[in-house]
C-alpha cells in the first residue's frame, strides 16, 4: 500500500514525519526553568544591593503612578523609588 499525504486515518505511516514546532534545546521542564531564572535573578539583584518589597495600592493610585512615570519616561518601579529617595532626603513638594 503507497502512502498518501491526505491519509490522516493510518498514522502510522506519518510517524517519520517531524513534529512542527521550535525544536527543544533544555532538557528541564519550562516550569523547572522558570524557577531557575527566578533564582538567578534574585541573586543577581541581592549582589547588586536591591531588596524586594510588596505593597498594595489602591488601582486608582496605581493609574496615576503609571500615567506620571509614562511622562517622565520612567518605570513605575524607578517613579516609586524616587518618591520614597525625595521624601527620605527631605525634598519631597508638596
Amino acid at each position: 500500500m503507497a502512502k498518501q499525504d491526505a491519509d490522516c486515518i493510518t498514522l502510522d505511516l506519518f510517524a517519520t514525519m517531524p513534529k512542527v514546532g521550535r525544536p527543544r534545546t533544555n532538557p528541564l521542564s519550562r516550569e523547572q526553568q522558570v524557577r531557575i531564572n527566578k533564582r538567578n535573578q534574585l541573586k543577581r539583584d541581592r549582589s547588586s544591593g536591591l531588596r524586594r518589597v510588596e505593597l498594595k495600592l489602591h488601582s486608582d493610585l496605581v493609574s496615576l503612578l503609571e500615567e506620571d512615570a509614562t511622562t517622565k519616561g520612567l518605570s513605575r518601579g524607578q517613579l516609586i523609588e524616587m518618591i520614597l529617595n525625595d521624601y527620605i532626603n527631605g525634598t519631597f513638594s508638596e
